[in-house]
């Protein structure tokens, strides 16, 4: 053994027990070692940072930013809308439900994938009266086995891709996973489904209520094209399915209906007063196809303006600071009028949701949105309001805010921060919140469509096609410019791009062909499918135990050594990396999605082992013959 080789798996033993340490991050760690692969020589300084430019690299970030466009736009939602049945039973729904996971996981980041539906599952499970785990576990699985289908759908693939094109010259293709990853999922879906129940932990999730805000109240108008359009009420509610949702009253030509009977139809331009847990509003909105009315309503309303002048008129009465009726009449038109520039000359492209409480001696109560000109002064919408069960008959817009009150307000973050410092709204917690919106759903679904189409036809390499779509995002502001960046998982980036140069190292000193040597002689003995098994079931076990793109970029130069030491197809044997570095179920760090589910579905680090097992098993025996039969040595 030389003084290199020596260096490198020195370098690579601290690195990895660092990873199964877990005090530091992974992306520090893989950094770390490739700092030290600098100073002991073994990767030229001006080549440490090529990683960063690698296309597996690029092609993940740029996954990562359009799945974000199918999560903001409420595309995902409308997909699950129509995939998933309302009134099935268990094994059906949840069939469906692990199912469209991992379908939707083949073609968007799997973790992206799994937040999206997890609301779905905890509704889920809710409907059934069993514990949120008993679903959420088999819903995680399901989502990491979809993930191993496509090459975009987990960052291993790329990574064994990117191998693959420094070998070969060519990187494998959109679907050259598919042929063992369907297999091998369809086959891990099914005993998910069949065997949760029975070794799954009934864990009940110790904080499952813990964050309750309760029923909004919001306003919704309906389209000529609404699906309520024309329906009775009764109806309406029945498209709910399982939302949490009722119509409280409808507004029809500035007349408030309150508590109408069952059969009143409903018609285009109405406004339906929603009551719905902040949770279900995004579904709600999107089963009906109706839009929030203060969000639309920056634009010119369908009400007269001399109507909206008197109903501001005699709110702005109540306040003492306020000058005559005329002139305030003229102030508002004028403050309307200018709220779109005004919005538009801020500067920032980024509109967030979020919930705030009312405190106490807030300047903010007793007052309305109308008074405060929350749109003109601001730039924000008061979307929704909560209000402890009790309901008010005023619209949302003249609705008299009360300490104790919850909001629900969209706008810019900058100022959100300023409202809620000067007017005495404190944060709630932190939730992944949105309204879909239809336009922008279609559109982020065809562009992510147009990048899959670019990359699997070849018509562009992977990361081109993808960086298109990112750049097709942001000019049509399905993902922001500026929250581009923060949909970017900076932490895996890094980790790939830090060792990758490190797993050059690994081949360029011969260690990889040591390690290698070792497999082959004394666990395989020569034997080339004995050889497969191993590299399988040794990146298998390194996937449960660190993180899964580590494991596959330590594992490929070593898989690339065993095929050239056997003289058969190194493609089988990537392709088995592929798997394996996939296929983390038995820990919640071997895996986003395992981590994902441990507080919600009250589970503790052992608990995974039960049904992981097994799986893992199952996964060896189905990838193996497959392998040898798409991949032939």
């Amino acid at each position: 053994m030389t003084l290199d080789q020596g260096l490198i798996i020195l370098i690579l033993a601290c690195a990895m027990g660092l990873f199964l340490w877990g005090r530091l991050r992974h992306d520090i760690v893989a950094l770390c070692a490739l700092m030290a692969c600098v100073l002991a020589g073994l990767v030229e300084p001006a080549a440490a940072f090529a990683g960063f430019g690698h296309p597996a690299v690029i092609t993940v970030a740029c996954v990562l930013v359009l799945s974000r466009g199918l999560q903001n736009s409420g595309a995902v939602d409308v997909i699950a809308r129509y995939a998933l049945p309302s009134g099935a039973g268990l094994m059906v729904s949840m069939g469906a439900l692990v199912t469209l996971g991992a379908i939707l996981s083949g073609f968007m980041n799997n973790v992206g994938a799994m937040a999206l539906l997890m609301p779905v599952a905890v509704r889920l499970a809710s409907r059934f009266d069993m514990p949120p785990g008993q679903v959420l576990m088999p819903l995680a699985f399901g989502t990491i086995l979809g993930g191993m289908t496509t090459l975009i759908g987990t960052p291993p693939n790329l990574i064994v891709s990117g191998f693959r094109a420094d070998l070969t010259g060519e990187g494998f293709a959109m679907f050259d996973f598919s042929a063992v990853g369907v297999a091998v999922a369809v086959v891990g879906v099914v005993f998910v489904l069949l065997a949760s129940r029975w070794l799954v932990p009934a864990n009940r999730a110790s904080g499952e209520d813990e964050f309750s805000t309760g029923a909004y109240m919001t306003e919704a108008r309906v389209g000529a094209k609404s699906r309520a359009a024309g329906k009775t009420l009764r109806q309406v509610e029945e498209l709910f399915g399982d939302a949490d949702a009722q119509v409280l009253a409808i507004v029809r030509k500035d007349v408030r209906i309150t508590a109408p009977h069952r059969r009143r139809k409903v018609l285009a331009n109405d406004i339906l007063v929603l009551e719905a847990d902040v949770e279900d509003l995004p579904e709600v909105l999107s089963v009906l196809g109706v839009k929030l009315e203060e969000r639309g309503s920056s634009n010119p309303a369908p009400v007269p303006a001399r109507k909206e002048g008197v109903a501001r008129k005699e709110d702005e009465a109540s306040v003492k600071a306020m000058a005559s009726k005329d002139k305030d009449k003229d102030k508002d038109k004028s403050e309307d009028e200018a709220a779109p520039a005004r919005a538009r000359d801020d500067g920032s492209d980024e509109i967030v949701l979020r919930e705030y409480v009312i405190l106490p001696e807030a300047a903010m109560a007793g007052r309305s949105a109308s008074e405060l000109r929350l749109r003109t002064r601001f730039g924000i919408n008061l979307l929704a309001v909560s209000r402890d069960g009790k309901r008010s008959r005023a619209r949302l817009r003249t609705m008299k805010i009360a300490a104790g009150d919850l909001l629900l307000l969209e706008g810019p973050p900058e100022a959100l921060s300023e409202l809620a410092s000067d007017m005495g709204l404190a944060p709630l917690a932190e939730r992944d919140l949105r309204v879909p919106d239809p336009r922008k759903a279609i559109i982020a679904s065809v562009i992510m469509a147009g990048a899959v189409g670019g990359a699997a036809f070849g018509l562009l390499p992977a990361a081109i096609s993808f960086a298109m779509g990112v750049a097709a995002s942001m000019i049509t502001a399905t993902v922001p410019p500026r929250t581009a960046y923060q949909a970017i998982d900076w932490p895996v980036v890094v980790l790939l791009a830090a060792l990758i140069p490190v797993a050059g190292a690994m081949d360029s000193t011969g260690v990889a062909g040591l390690i290698a040597q070792f497999l082959i002689g004394s666990v395989a003995m020569g034997h080339a499918v004995l050889a497969l098994a191993a590299i399988l079931i040794v990146t298998m076990f390194l996937s449960d135990m660190m993180n899964n793109a580590a494991t596959a970029a330590v594992m490929c130069p070593v898989a690339i050594g065993v095929a050239a030491a056997l003289g058969v197809n190194p493609d089988a044997f990537l392709m088995a990396v592929a798997i394996g570095a996939s296929c983390a179920f038995l820990t919640p760090i071997g895996h986003q999605n395992n981590t994902l589910i441990l507080g919600p579905g009250g589970f503790r680090f052992g608990d995974y082992w039960r049904l992981g097992l097994p799986l893992e098993a199952l996964v060896v025996t189905v990838s193996l013959p497959m392998l040898l039969w798409v991949w032939p040595l």
